[in-house]
């Protein structure tokens, strides 16, 4: 994966450096370098399309060995990690407005990481749900009280 990485960043022009961590989930890359917004892009999508090459190459390099695959997960100066602890803040708001109101709460779209940290963080709480709705770059979730008949079902099981 070092020279992938290599190879990437030299074709970028971008000077910097990365550690590699290895866990069940996967590769975890923590690039720094100084020019991190272009790295990242607008919202993050760069950083996910060069996350998306890595993990394409990762795979079509394993299809001739016996190796099981493992999910590459890029962060440049810790953005996704620093992304990641806002989110999980926010979700607990969005949460704690749908149980005080009652109301559904449509968020505005977003990548399917972060999508998946919002599930997560509202999968966690009491009485509400998330469902996502939308295709493409319009999917959003909308974070919902949890309809009684649901509740209902889930306890007679």
């Amino acid at each position: 994966m070092s020279e992938i990485l290599d190879n990437i960043l030299g074709l970028l022009l971008l000077e910097g450096s990365y550690e590699i961590a290895e866990e069940a989930e996967g590769f975890f890359v923590s690039i720094d370098t100084k020019d991190a917004g272009r790295l990242i892009g607008a919202r993050g999508e760069f950083l996910e399309s060069l996350q998306l090459i890595v993990n394409q190459i990762m795979s079509r390099n394993l299809e001739d060995k016996s190796s099981e695959f493992k999910r590459v997960i890029l962060d440049v100066s810790d953005w996704r990690k620093q992304k990641e602890e806002e989110l999980t803040q926010r979700a607990k708001e969005w949460g704690q407005q749908v149980l005080d109101s009652g109301q559904d709460l449509e968020l505005e779209p977003m990548s399917a990481w972060q999508r998946r940290v919002i599930h997560m963080v509202v999968g966690e709480m009491k009485g509400i749900e998330t469902e996502s709705l939308g295709e493409g770059r319009d999917r959003h979730i909308v974070v919902k009280p949890k309809s009684l008949s649901k509740a209902k079902s889930a306890k007679s099981k």
